[in-house]
């Protein structure tokens, strides 16, 4: 039987946390709030912690569901082979189908945003929400070169504890968080180091990377009928906001909104300018459909 891993006392919304088993993971998640149901997927190399400034703005009047991708943050990983995009949005789809969620959107960052709209396609909601979302493939060398490094890195033994030595520093935190062009505050920071600190994070980070695949979700985008707002910023230097721009033209009902001013971790550097987006736009959604209309796809 899986041990779920220790949550630091100071970890955001703690008191929120449970472990749930859901085949094949053993997974962290954390629910606050009243009212219609969210559910938040963080971005790669993040957890639960990434949605910490929004929750206050979000809880007031929904359901929150924060989870913990497999094997980052505090969930267990429980087949490393599923941290691949489509894995992932099943293994996610599968939990929230046993845990009796009836997610009225996806909320997902970068990557989290890619998950939320698989899972879209496999367990249907009203809307989805990618912030800074990850929707285009590497180009030029690195269309080539990065894939090959990931699974190179996850496939070699003692990569994940090497590099938690070395980025596991404050220095390393700070520089790393500064290349996104976001300007994060020491409590994030922390946090960040944390999980950096963690060899079974880093692991799973590098796994997911290595089987992270795009190009069956975004051939599929013109068929994405799910409401979804794409909200970039313009300073983010992880993702260019083009990547937004370009999906929400080929999705017949995707719009974009672009901030200037800040960077790829817009929602934990200013969530008090990215919640009244969310909230407006959830409150635009066409009425709900017939329980016969939602039925997940095979």
């Amino acid at each position: 039987m899986m041990q779920p891993p220790l949550i630091p006392q100071d970890w955001p919304n703690r008191a929120a946390s449970r472990h749930i088993f859901c085949a094949p993971h053993l997974w962290h998640v954390q629910e606050m709030g009243t009212g219609p149901t969210l559910v938040l997927i963080h971005g790669a190399g993040g957890a639960s912690h990434s949605w910490r400034g929004l929750v206050p703005f979000l809880s007031a009047q929904y359901h929150l569901v924060i989870v913990d991708l497999p094997g980052q943050g505090f969930t267990r990983l429980g087949a490393r082979h599923r941290c691949g995009l489509d894995a992932m949005a099943e293994d996610l789809a599968r939990l929230i189908a046993e845990e009796a969620w009836a997610p009225l959107a996806y909320i997902g960052h970068s990557a989290g945003a890619a998950i939320a709209l698989r899972l879209a396609e496999i367990a249907p909601t009203r809307a989805v929400i990618g912030i800074n979302a990850a929707l285009g493939q590497f180009e030029g060398v690195a269309g080539w070169l990065f894939p090959i490094m990931a699974k190179l890195l996850a496939a070699a033994p003692f990569v994940a504890q090497i590099f938690s030595r070395l980025a596991g520093n404050p220095a390393k935190v700070a520089s790393l968080l500064a290349s996104t062009g976001s300007t994060i505050d020491a409590t994030g920071r922390e946090l960040y180091l944390q999980l950096l600190r963690m060899p079974t994070h880093v692991d799973a980070t590098l796994a997911m990377m290595a089987q992270w695949t795009l190009e069956g979700l975004l051939s599929r985008l013109p068929r994405q009928t799910t409401p979804c707002l794409l909200l970039t910023a313009a300073n983010d230097h992880a993702v260019p906001p083009a990547k937004s721009a370009q999906a929400a033209q080929r999705m017949p009902a995707a719009r974009w909104h672009d901030m200037p001013g800040y960077g790829h971790l817009w929602h934990e550097e200013a969530p008090e300018t990215v919640a009244p987006l969310i909230l407006e736009f959830l409150s635009t959604l066409p009425p709900a459909q017939t329980p016969g209309d939602m039925k997940a796809k095979p």
